[in-house]
């Protein structure tokens, strides 16, 4: 874990961190959730809907949004303000086991000593899946 102090950050800052969702992260999601939708659940369902297969949940990919702020920028001084999150194609099961996400510090306002982070997830075969945008506090 990071511990970054607000003055060690700067502007064009960037790391990289590799990741992956499997069936048994898919099924606790699930269950965390109540989140029965069979385009995640149902492989005949999701093809019959033009998927070549399950799809992940967005909000579990998008999960590691809380990884990027509390494990590597900033790390543990990190408190998540705003996310703005776009889902651009759809993860497949199939296709997750090798996630790459990345952020990029775009801007730093002293005031409120918060980041501006750029945040894309990229699947196994290259393809974004997810961009966002997050607000990120540093405390002391």
């Amino acid at each position: 874990m990071n511990t970054f102090t607000y003055d060690e950050i700067t502007v064009g800052q960037k790391i990289t961190f590799q990741a992956g969702i499997t069936p048994e992260h898919m099924e606790m999601f699930r269950a965390i959730t109540g989140d029965q939708n069979p385009l995640h659940t149902d492989p005949a369902f999701a093809r019959g809907k033009g998927q070549p297969g399950r799809v992940v949940y967005g909000m579990l990919t998008a999960a590691f949004l809380s990884t990027v702020a509390g494990v590597y920028l900033p790390g543990e001084r990190s408190l998540i303000h705003e996310v703005n999150v776009k889902f651009v194609k759809p993860l497949l099961l199939y296709n997750s086991g090798d996630l790459s996400i990345t952020a990029e510090v775009t801007e730093k306002h002293d005031l409120f000593r918060q980041l501006t982070l750029k945040v894309s997830v990229v699947d196994a075969k290259g393809i974004k899946v997810l961009r966002a945008v997050m607000k990120v506090g540093v405390s002391e």
